[in-house]
């Protein structure tokens, strides 16, 4: 490995332009890491909420964004057992994924499924680790129910519709167009509501209710998610894209036995994140090994043209995952 790196950082709180391509020192793995040399890196909605200055990365990791990327081990630091140097792997990142190399734990990457190229195994942990432990673990669908995910479209949405319908569940999904919800019909949904124009509280409740709810907008959403749940139901929140700030009536959730949760990924201890990591590979990794499920694309971009990537992001245009390029 070469002691220099390119890398993009945030060079102070702001809109995508803030991004910029500089040199840093290439990182050396403490106990239980490896450093991946990264070929492709994801780009996903806590990266711009960094950049903009609202999510503060953890205090022992890198301040360059980037929490999910796919390359090559090429160092392995004390501990570290598994993993062998030419190994390729994609891995869920502390953060520092921006960057030709990185430092990530071992026990959270996972090994690229088979055919699968490493734009696409990119595009894996950030999501498939945010599904698996909000709808799965923490919500726990099962086959059979009735699941909603706002934001069909997105990494997250397109991810959830194609694991909760190989499962056996009931999938309805929002989207804000024709042609985003035909997406997500095309992955498994059962049926896709444009929210422009169609009300998603009547259609769960003509259904029965859903019993379970993944939803990222928050805001005025919150109490006409728990309208639309059916009794018993589960609401799992994980962004706000429009607030986390919204008057619930409590009542509601105790006469209809209802649940609220959430989560955020990034926070939780090596060893939380190293349990998903390792469901994952028993019981969703062979889905993707097979080919039944797999990554939606959305476009591609340079390293040094993050700023694009991150425009094309918070224009909420793209359908799928976008990543960067970072190995020439």
């Amino acid at each position: 490995m070469t002691k220099m790196m390119r890398a993009v950082e945030i060079s102070e709180p702001g809109g995508p332009e803030v991004l910029k391509v500089v040199e840093r020192p290439v990182p050396t793995p403490n106990h239980g890491q490896v450093i991946l040399k990264v070929a492709y890196a994801g780009v996903n909605r806590p990266d711009a909420l960094q950049r903009a200055g609202s999510y503060a990365p953890p205090p022992d990791a890198s301040d360059l964004p980037g929490l999910e990327a796919a390359g090559e081990v090429v160092a392995l630091g004390e501990g570290v057992t598994g993993l062998a140097k030419g190994d390729k792997v994609c891995a869920l990142l502390p953060g520092g994924g921006y960057a030709e190399y990185v430092a990530t734990p071992a026990a959270h990457c996972l090994p690229v499924p088979a055919g699968m190229a490493l734009r696409e195994a990119a595009c894996l942990p950030e999501t498939y680790f945010t599904v698996w432990s909000n709808v799965f673990m923490r919500g726990g669908l099962t086959a059979g129910e009735r699941f909603l995910v706002h934001g069909g479209s997105s990494g997250i949405g397109t991810t959830a519709i194609q694991l909760a319908h190989a499962f056996g569940a009931r999938v309805f999904a929002t989207a804000g167009s024709a042609e985003k919800c035909k997406a997500c019909t095309d992955l498994g949904a059962e049926r896709a509501l444009n929210y422009r124009d169609e009300d998603f509280v009547k259609v769960m409740k003509e259904e029965g209710g859903a019993n379970l709810i993944l939803d990222m907008v928050g805001g005025d959403y919150i109490p006409r998610n728990l309208k639309s749940l059916a009794e018993d139901g589960r609401l799992v929140q994980i962004a706000f894209l429009q607030g986390p700030v919204v008057e619930v009536n409590f009542a509601l959730m105790m006469v209809r036995r209802l649940t609220i949760t959430g989560s955020t990924l990034r926070p939780q201890s090596v060893a939380a994140k190293a349990a998903i990591a390792a469901e994952l590979r028993e019981k969703v990794w062979p889905l993707l090994d097979a080919g039944r499920i797999a990554p939606v694309m959305d476009s591609e971009f340079d390293l040094g043209d993050a700023a694009a990537a991150h425009a094309r992001m918070e224009s909420s245009g793209h359908i799928g995952k976008i990543v960067l390029k970072v190995a020439g």
